[in-house]
């Protein structure tokens, strides 16, 4: 092509027109269709255009008008490719079209409601047109930032996170996703609006949800969600969980409650949704002060660290501030149950004075697993878990549950294996354990995984040195069956095949 013949070529414009109100368009959107030669728009088959309505004072007698109007909404279609099939049919013929206008060096405005490229119909136009025409997006006011403005409440504030989810997103997906953020907005509701009522509800978020319908445009409503009848709701609306910070949280309540999580064997990356939600919603939170520091500071939460010896205590805490109605979060290192604090909340809940109450516990990604996922997958098959701390239990116990792990032939998860007050543990552990397992058994060590002093090394068992396994170490003692590969990258995984050797 020419250069003449590129310089005649017209230009594509997505133009954002905002919410609904036309004072909220932007002067750069006034100016692309007072400009352009062919204003284009989609509408349903009716033929009403919403993004023609709020442009409507803007479009001239001698613009060339391009209704793009689709073949279905939400209605089933016979199209051999499904909706989909219909869909894609569409996108390609309405591209098609506004590219002849292109090729004959008109311009073309495309109008589109809120953002062009936030959930927006022109994003189909844009990706089959953006390479072969220069192109121009006009960002435009979205119905997240209308309705948090119709609403007069901060949307996001400081460091915390704000997610965006589709209403049609499965049920389970939107519960765990709002559990997990601090604030959120739910788009396309109409249909989904139940499902999305009842995620907000399991996710325990329910109380804070607004609803904003048709914000800054004619039939504006504002309400709380839970008031909403579901059969009242267009697509145009939105939920909306606003900013917790400097949000009050009561005092006291009828009925408080422990819930015992786990934040995995380090940061962020290791918490599940569920354990996140519950960290949010707690009004106190109590533990030992190394996991409390992994936990995001929120405005309003009252933050109780102690040292890492005083467990019934802490539980005992933590029980009485819940029995004054306060939601309380106790925080442990990896899973709660596994030589964790869930043991310690259950113990003392389990006295009189506190039957009455209510007491959770949310799993967490266990140190065995984290490090076992790191080096491959040595906990293919069965495996035994044991301490090697001999603070709560006779080191003769210990021996005792490992010869019998060892002679079953089990893979072994070793915590607590040693720390500064505690050096011989280790060493006698491999002395007994070489009396069932051959020299050259695969010992996975794992120093601090996840952390910022992560290492992970496969040794011999015969060669396992206790000088450099510490506290922060998990020891994972491979089978018989347990195998040592290298890979291509000269890195080495170890795995226990699912398939036992028949006896």
């Amino acid at each position: 092509m020419s250069s003449t013949e590129q310089f005649e070529v017209g230009r594509l414009y997505g133009v954002g027109l905002g919410p609904g109100d036309p004072s909220l368009m932007t002067v750069r959107a006034v100016e692309v269709i007072a400009g352009a030669d062919v204003i284009a728009y989609h509408s349903a088959r009716h033929g009403r255009s919403i993004a023609r309505s709020i442009a409507a004072q803007h479009i001239r007698a001698d613009h060339i008008e391009e209704p793009l109007v689709y073949p279905l909404t939400t209605e089933t279609t016979d199209h051999p490719g499904g909706y989909q099939g219909a869909m894609d049919e569409f996108y390609a013929e309405a591209s098609a079209r506004l590219a002849a206008h292109l090729d004959a060096g008109r311009t073309v405005a495309v109008l589109a409601e809120g953002d062009p490229l936030f959930y927006g119909s022109y994003m189909h136009m844009h990706k089959r047109l953006v390479d072969r025409y220069e192109t121009e997006v006009i960002p435009g006011v979205t119905s997240v930032s209308a309705a948090a403005a119709r609403l007069g409440t901060p949307l996001a504030e400081g460091e915390e996170v704000l997610t965006i989810l589709p209403g049609t997103l499965p049920e389970e997906e939107l519960a765990a996703r709002l559990a997990a953020t601090d604030v959120a907005v739910v788009m396309k509701l109409g249909r989904t609006f139940t499902k999305v009522r009842s995620a907000l509800e399991s996710s325990g978020r329910l109380g804070e949800a607004r609803y904003v319908e048709r914000a800054t445009m004619a039939g504006e409503r504002l309400a709380e969600l839970a008031d909403v009848d579901p059969e009242s709701v267009p697509y145009f609306s939105v939920a909306v969980l606003p900013s917790r910070v400097d949000v009050e949280r009561p005092a006291a309540r009828e009925r408080g409650e422990v819930v015992v999580v786990g934040t995995g064997p380090a940061g962020p990356l290791w918490l599940t949704p569920e354990t996140r939600g519950a960290l949010a919603a707690a009004d106190e939170l109590v533990g030992y002060t190394t996991y409390l520091d992994r936990v995001p500071v929120r405005a309003g939460q009252v933050r109780h660290g102690s040292d890492n010896r005083v467990e019934s205590e802490r539980a005992e805490f933590a029980l009485d501030l819940a029995r004054r109605g306060r939601r309380v979060a106790v925080v442990s290192g990896g899973d709660p149950g596994v030589f964790a604090m869930a043991t310690a909340v259950l113990e003392v809940a389990s006295q009189k004075e506190y039957a009455d109450v209510p007491v959770r516990v949310l799993p967490g990604v266990t140190a065995a697993n984290a490090a076992a996922a790191r080096a491959g997958a040595p906990l293919g098959h069965d495996y035994a878990t044991i301490s090697l701390s001999d603070r709560l239990k006779p080191w003769e116990v210990i021996a005792e549950r490992l010869r019998a792990a060892a002679s079953a032939d089990l893979v072994l998860a070793l915590y607590n294996p040693g720390s500064g007050s505690r050096t011989w543990q280790v060493g006698k552990a491999r002395e007994l354990l070489l009396e069932y397992r051959a020299p050259e058994t695969p010992v996975v060590v794992a120093r601090d995984v996840g952390g910022s002093g992560e290492r992970v090394r496969v040794v011999r068992l015969a060669d396992l040195d206790p000088a450099k396994v510490d506290m922060r170490t998990i020891l994972l003692v491979g089978s018989s069956q347990t195998r040592v590969v290298r890979r291509g990258d000269g890195g080495e995984v170890v795995w226990t095949p699912r398939r036992y050797p028949e006896g």
